[in-house]
């Protein structure tokens, strides 16, 4: 089973991803903030990882860019809201294998995992 990391300080938008995942027969976990993310992939190693860009503690850049900096081969897809396209450019040159700007289309989530598992 794809074990997928869902990181995203709301918790409304982690239940949604985590719901349509679920029902899809992903495995989840979560985290609230880019320092929980970090810790939670280190522990249990997931296939892929959907990451917010702005959250407390540590941002989705900083975290991918830790994440990358032990496991090169780490698969991580950002997400961003409108009006973030530097970031999401920074985040590719960091090592983001893709993007998907909320509110997002539950297709375009499954694509972009699907594309990477």
């Amino acid at each position: 089973m794809t074990k997928i990391l869902i990181v995203d300080d709301a918790e409304f938008l982690r239940v949604r991803i985590s719901k349509m995942l679920t029902g899809d027969g992903f495995e989840v976990i979560e985290a609230d903030n880019g320092l929980r993310a970090v810790d939670t992939y280190k522990a249990q190693k997931p296939d892929l990882v959907l990451m917010d860009i702005t959250m407390p503690e540590m941002d989705g850049l900083s975290a991918l860019k830790e994440i990358r900096s032990f496991d090169s081969a780490a698969k991580v897809v950002m997400l961003t809201a409108l009006g973030q396209e530097s970031v999401v450019l920074e985040a590719i040159k960091s090592g983001a294998k893709d993007f998907i700007v909320k509110p997002f289309e539950r297709d375009r989530v499954l694509n972009a995992i699907q594309k990477l598992v």
